[in-house]
């Protein structure tokens, strides 16, 4: 099924929202007066990581983003730490009119929403966290991300791209050629190609290491949190997960059988059900 076909059931727009300077990418759809859901995607991704999901999402406001420097949004030329990830989350979150939000992180995309928790909790209603990264720091997942993105990003043969995106999943099926074709798009923009490093920073250990997320950070997340992983994650195994839980108060852990570091894509029905679950007693 295509992207646009996943989206047709409602009314959505992609747009450009100027976020204190940068140039944000964004789908918007759902109803705008309903409460906020934010889905913030992984490491050198890009909204579409979630385009399985906003239909079921529609009762809220949705808004899926292009993180900074990722996809077709703005690419500073410095190399990115998670503070800058969440001031540009907090200027987007400004820039759209949204005083708090739910926020839905895979990878990447859950260590910038469960620091946005942390250090702005007037802003973050509830936190979802889909193969979280930045808990550890694993010299082998880390070079194996590096190279595996900059080898996509600097050379034209679509087939890296396609292993880029396989690496993610526990089916190669759910890497699509949609999906690739729509990555391999984006990495040979002029200025991603001129950007990969900066974006790739957080792989670097010295860097990675003073942003890491460690469980006296966790135990200060006040909001309810939803762990979700993959039994087949790539680049974290099930006790990483079972960890985070256990840090973090008033948190609610699913592991998801035949899924690897998108469960949201890869197992979007069952993943669907448990989120919608988990918004509605957030709510409450």
């Amino acid at each position: 099924m295509s992207i646009w076909t996943e989206l047709g059931p409602i009314t959505h727009r992609v747009e450009y929202v100027d976020a204190n300077g940068i140039r944000t990418r964004t789908l918007r759809a759902g109803d705008p007066d309903a409460p906020a859901v934010v889905f913030l995607h992984g490491t050198s991704g890009h909204l579409e990581a979630f385009a399985r999901n906003i239909a079921a999402h529609a009762a809220y406001d949705l808004h899926a983003i292009d993180m900074l420097g990722h996809g077709h949004t703005g690419k500073p030329a410095a190399p990115y730490e998670i503070s800058d990830y969440v001031g540009h989350l907090l200027d987007y979150l400004d820039a759209a009119g949204i005083e708090r939000a739910h926020i839905v992180g895979e990878s990447l995309g859950g260590w910038v929403g469960a620091r946005a928790a942390i250090e702005h909790p007037g802003r973050v209603i509830s936190l979802q966290l889909l193969c979280a990264g930045g808990t550890v720091a694993d010299p082998e997942v880390m070079a194996r991300i590096r190279a595996s993105t900059r080898q996509a990003v600097l050379s034209d043969d679509i087939d890296l791209t396609r292993g880029r995106l396989r690496l993610l999943m526990a089916d190669d099926r759910d890497a699509t050629e949609e999906l690739v074709e729509v990555r391999h798009a984006i990495y040979h923009q002029p200025d991603f190609v001129a950007n990969v490093d900066n974006l790739l920073s957080l792989q670097d250990m010295e860097r990675r290491l003073r942003n890491l997320l460690r469980p006296e950070d966790l135990a200060r997340i006040t909001q309810p949190t939803l762990v979700v992983w993959g039994r087949q994650n790539p680049f974290g195994d099930v006790p990483e997960a079972a960890a985070m839980h256990r840090a973090i108060p008033n948190s609610r852990i699913e592991l998801l059988d035949d899924c690897g570091h998108w469960p949201q894509h890869e197992q979007a029905a069952h993943y669907n059900t448990i989120s919608l679950d988990f918004l509605h007693r957030a709510a409450g």
